[in-house]
């Protein structure tokens, strides 16, 4: 059934990609955002903050770059009434965005923006629908480098009569399929020419026409088919409505992104949105939020306080073997699912979602077994089922949290994983088959390496 599946999730490929100038969006976006922390209680001192501890911390060594401007940067109830151009909060930003910019850049560091592509904001302040050029225009000169382009307050002129199947929609699916009432395009429909993939075309254009690379990140919350035209118009894009500090939406939108990753290659990123690690979820689940997001190769976006950050959280958004996956420079696909465990293959589930992931990586080949449960479960990885490897092969195993070596084994691995956390194996290279102390065991090595 997996096909039906494939057809109301968008799981076949996009079109040509948005490729832009110095390799910016050939890889899934590093950094941090300050919506998850701050909502709209931001200033200019917050993202000078989070800009030294990417620093301090060493997120910056690790690859993160882009600090991230979110909603309520600007006057919120007009724009400049010669120029119309947006105008910023003098009490955020006292120096305006542009000197904001030049202390990011400073330090090594890239800066991003927000608007939405409707007559306001999410939080209703001055949106970007029919000033796209001027805003475009306005963000090269402060030196911008991403913008997040939001779905809020869209005017009915530009709203589609049809808008498509969002899982996580209520009264979308029954029994797992899109029903009619939902607002399903016909059978066939081209999204491409849905009224919400032209209003984002539009920026779009609008940021290709300046002097400046600037990434865009479309928000579009999956709406209109996303999948099929977001890759030629966004070096990323949204595929469902906004993450929360949740377990039950960490696994809804795990379970929803599993569905899209054939869309996923270099210069195009399903985004599952920006990272709760740090804000109040479990270390086992936090290490199986950022292990599967890496690993699905969606941006990796902070979105906690840096400056509160807990140590073990820090240590898992640097994680050197996840990130290197994230980044790899020759493996553009993602992981994805090669069992679901729980559930048949091919599942659609937000509460046990795909159990079992593997994909290829310039270091070996990254295997996740991952646990819905909330007590400890036994878990395989079998060799003949992991698509990258041989059956009956012998693999040099290294354990991705604590970066230990396992061995040369054969075969399969068992282990024990925790309730609500990831195991993470990488199997470096192919070995002479003799087998090492854990694959002397039987079945192999149970418990936390």
């Amino acid at each position: 059934m997996w096909y039906l599946y494939a057809f109301f999730l968008g799981f076949f490929p996009t079109t040509a990609p948005l490729v832009l100038e110095s390799g910016v969006g050939r890889l899934p976006a590093l950094g941090w955002n300050s919506w998850n922390a701050y909502h709209c209680d931001i200033s200019e001192s917050q993202f000078l903050t989070a800009a030294q501890k990417f620093i301090d911390l060493g997120l910056k060594d690790a690859g993160y770059e882009y600090v991230n401007i979110d909603d309520c940067w600007q006057v919120k109830d007009r724009r400049d009434n010669k120029t119309n151009r947006l105008i910023p909060d003098p009490d955020r930003f006292p120096d305006g965005i542009h000197s904001t910019a030049k202390k990011i850049h400073d330090l090594g560091l890239k800066i991003g923006i927000y608007s939405s592509a409707g007559t306001l904001t999410c939080a209703g302040y001055q949106a970007s629908i029919g000033y796209e050029s001027i805003d475009a225009a306005q963000w090269a000169e402060w030196e911008i480098d991403y913008l997040k382009y939001d779905n809020c307050n869209v005017p009915h002129n530009w709203t589609d009569p049809c808008r498509g199947c969002v899982p996580e929609r209520r009264g979308d699916l029954v029994n797992g399929t899109c029903t009619s009432a939902s607002g399903m395009c016909p059978s066939g429909f081209d999204y491409s020419n849905s009224l919400t993939a032209e209003r984002f075309r539009i920026m779009r254009d609008a940021l290709l026409a300046q002097n400046r690379t600037i990434l865009y990140s479309l928000c579009e919350w999956g709406e209109a088919g996303v999948q099929q035209w977001g890759n030629s118009t966004g070096s990323s894009w949204r595929m469902s409505g906004d993450i929360e500090p949740t377990w039950q939406r960490v696994l809804d939108i795990l379970n929803q992104n599993s569905f899209y990753l054939n869309n996923v290659d270099f210069w195009g990123h399903s985004d599952a949105d920006m990272l709760e690690v740090g804000n109040g979820l479990s270390i086992q689940e936090s290490r199986s939020h950022f292990a599967l997001w890496a690993a699905m190769k969606s941006p990796l976006l902070i979105g906690t306080d840096l400056a509160r950050i807990a140590s073990d959280q820090l240590e898992v958004l640097k994680n050197k073997y996840l990130l290197g996956f994230n980044q790899d420079p020759v493996y553009g696909a993602p992981a994805k699912p090669y069992k679901w465990g729980t559930n048949p293959d091919w599942t659609f589930n937000a509460s046990y979602p795909a159990e079992y992931w593997s994909g290829a990586s310039t270091a070996g080949t990254l295997v996740l077994m991952f646990n819905p449960y909330s007590d400890a479960k036994n878990k395989t990885a079998d060799f003949k089922e992991i698509p990258e490897l041989k059956k009956g092969g012998s693999y040099q195993v290294k354990d991705i949290w604590s970066g230990r070596d396992l061995g040369c084994i054969t075969g399969k691995i068992n282990v024990e994983v925790e309730g609500h956390d990831t195991v993470g194996l990488l199997m470096t290279r192919e070995c002479s088959g003799r087998l090492g102390r854990l694959g002397a065991r039987g079945l192999g090595f149970f418990g936390n390496w």
